[in-house]
């Protein structure tokens, strides 16, 4: 392995009537010794009540910066229609100063209708959802470059989606970490089509660090076998159980290569 295997949680921040009940799952996943901590960007919940309690992302991610001091934070991800890009390059770099440079920077197209309807988005197709990412994209690297101060690393960018005509086009050109829903057997595909896109503008493909849900331990060795490094296991509100999570900490625990202090 060329990485060694990461673990990550997203909270959902939905069914959580109190902000405390978040705050302490974040306190509790970095005491489990989880690599990164995601929440995702939405304005509803995705399951439950269709209106139940729920808070917002990025207010979030300046609150996660705050309280931790190890982990790496980010959405998972961001819906790439609801901000202005370079207000977002400047929140991001914002949240990256507030962690001391612990900040991902999750971006997709977007795709949940009841969010655009109730917040005033146009919801469009998902080609045009699509072409708005690609236009945002360039803005949003471009204004990370012009902000003072800059900020404190090249914040990793995660596109999240499996589109093979454009969005893995842009996994190839923007990507440090591309997260799929894929089975196995599409994943394979996939990763030629990043490939290939990656081929067309001169891109190693290897660069990139490749992301998926949990599948279970059982089912970890193969998506390994194609690459992946990243594996995030969700936990919705209000109890957030960790009981799978601390599973998924052990099973990497075991696969990944003890360091050996002392060498180079």
């Amino acid at each position: 392995m060329s990485r060694p295997i990461r673990i990550g949680v997203q909270l959902q921040p939905q069914h959580a009537p109190k902000y405390g009940l978040i705050r302490d799952a974040v306190r509790r996943a970095e005491d489990a010794g989880v690599d990164i901590v995601f929440n995702w960007d939405h304005f509803y919940p995705l399951s439950g009540d269709p209106v139940g309690a729920h808070f917002e992302c990025w207010t979030m991610l300046a609150a996660f910066a705050e309280q931790t001091e190890r982990v790496e934070i980010g959405a998972l991800v961001t819906g790439g229609g609801y901000r202005n890009p370079e207000l977002l390059a400047d929140m991001a770099r914002t949240v990256d100063h507030i962690s001391d440079g612990r900040l991902i920077l999750g971006i997709g197209a977007g795709w949940f209708q009841k969010d655009y309807h109730e917040y005033g988005y146009e919801f469009g197709t998902a080609g045009s959802r699509l072409n708005l990412l690609k236009e945002s994209l360039p803005r949003l690297t471009a204004r990370l470059k012009k902000l003072n101060p800059q900020p404190t690393r090249e914040i990793p960018i995660l596109i999240g989606g499996g589109g093979e005509r454009k969005t893995l086009r842009l996994v190839a050109e923007y990507a440090d970490i591309w997260h799929s829903f894929a089975d196995l057997r599409s994943l394979r595909h996939k990763n030629e089509v990043l490939a290939g896109h990656a081929a067309a503008i001169g891109a190693d493909p290897s660069r990139i660090e490749r992301s998926v849900p949990w599948p279970g331990a059982e089912q970890a060795p193969a998506f390994i076998e194609q690459g992946v490094g990243l594996f995030t296991v969700g936990v919705s509100g209000p109890d957030y159980d960790f009981g799978e999570l601390e599973r998924a900490i052990r099973w990497r625990d075991e696969v990944n290569p003890e360091q050996v202090s002392g060498l180079a």
